[in-house]
């Protein structure tokens, strides 16, 4: 491999306390100093016995399994998946996550958008590009340049039903955004819900997971970096968490 023609393009968010996630991290920082503390409880010793009196430095982070960008399993959208369980993030083929690459530029949209099939068909003669199965889909609405501002989680515009229905169709297994969620922001899901109760409109997106099997990547970053619509490579590969209905991520793009 020629290193020297490599592009690699992250395309997640931070872990960070001062993000406006809905449900943020709690990270709490240890310095070396108490490394050294924790290492002489453990081994015996004393800290004075560490150069500097100073040893590792170790992060305790809490938060959900959905918190930062991540990949949702088919088990975050309901318990069965076309009659059977859903499986969960540790139960997917690694093959899903990684391979080429299609970004739809949707960041003319206002938030609260819905973005239907049109939307996605039209973009795609544009490009002049069919799907092909396991493409794996980005969707950028520019909401991840408000993940510090207030009203993050309503900042993006959403697909809906329809069309994520269509992707999978298509022989999508995942699919991601820098929204907050895959759905237009819940609070419009829910207005709309007290105005005219009605299925359909709660969620609505998400259980398309109930019918067949799917992935969606939420909280992706910097889709704008990337200097062409297809013909790159994705990597996001889910951390293992046993029996999770998500993992966190560290997606890529890889040009040459």
């Amino acid at each position: 491999m020629d290193r020297t023609r490599l592009r690699i393009i992250d395309l997640s968010v931070p872990l960070d306390n001062q993000a406006k996630e809905p449900f943020p991290p709690e990270i709490s920082y240890g310095s070396h100093e108490e490394g050294a503390q924790q290492a002489a409880q453990v081994l015996g010793l004393k800290p004075s016995d560490f150069p500097d009196r100073a040893a590792w430095a170790v992060e305790t982070v809490t938060l959900t399994t959905h918190t930062g960008t991540h990949v949702d399993a088919p088990w975050h959208y309901a318990a069965k998946t076309a009659g059977t369980p859903s499986r969960t993030i540790d139960e997917l083929p690694l093959e899903w996550f990684y391979g080429n690459g299609v970004l739809f530029d949707f960041s003319d949209k206002l938030a609260g958008y819905e973005i239907i099939i049109e939307d996605f068909e039209k973009q795609l003669e544009e490009m002049d590009y069919q799907l092909q199965p396991f493409d794996i889909i980005l969707v950028r609405t520019d909401a991840d340049k408000k993940y510090y501002q207030d009203h993050y989680a309503a900042a993006h515009a959403g697909v809906s039903a329809e069309a994520t229905r269509w992707l999978i169709q298509k022989g999508i297994k995942v699919m991601g955004t820098d929204g907050w969620g895959w759905d237009i922001p819940l609070y419009k899901q829910a207005e709309d819900y007290k105005n005219n109760p009605r299925e359909g409109v709660l969620w609505a997106a998400h259980y398309v997971g109930k019918e067949a099997e799917y992935c969606q990547i939420e909280k992706l970053a910097n889709l704008e970096l990337l200097p062409k619509r297809f013909g790159f490579n994705v990597a996001v590969f889910p951390i293992k968490i046993k029996g999770a209905s998500a993992g966190w991520a560290r997606p890529v793009a890889i040009l040459e």
